[in-house]
């Protein structure tokens, strides 16, 4: 299959850009389905708003981390994650107590 530059217009600012032969063979390879719909200012504007990084580097969101109060224990912890409402939160202790427990 021989691919050809393409000119897109970006959603984002409505400039043109040019999604080369290089880019669509990456696409066909990796089987993306859509093209493009930005330009490269308007991508790296936003993942910067997003808080993504470029493919390649380090992990895509930072990471949340937010005090709670253990449901098993009841005394303060810092969790890796925004606790869902209605859903319980443990720290590290009774956390493993219940796995190992489940687990056995």
């Amino acid at each position: 299959m021989e691919f050809q530059d393409k000119v897109l217009k970006c959603i984002d600012c409505g400039s043109d850009f040019i999604f080369t032969a290089g880019e669509q063979l990456f696409f066909h390879d990796k089987q993306f389905k859509n093209e493009p719909k930005r330009c490269r200012a308007c991508k790296a504007k936003r993942v910067a708003v997003l808080g993504a990084t470029p493919a390649g580097g380090p992990p895509r969101y930072a990471k949340v981390e937010t005090q709670a109060t253990c449901s098993g224990c009841g005394k303060q912890t810092t969790v890796p994650f925004r606790p869902t409402q209605g859903r319980p939160v443990f720290c590290r202790e009774c956390f493993q107590s219940r796995r190992s427990a489940a687990s056995a």
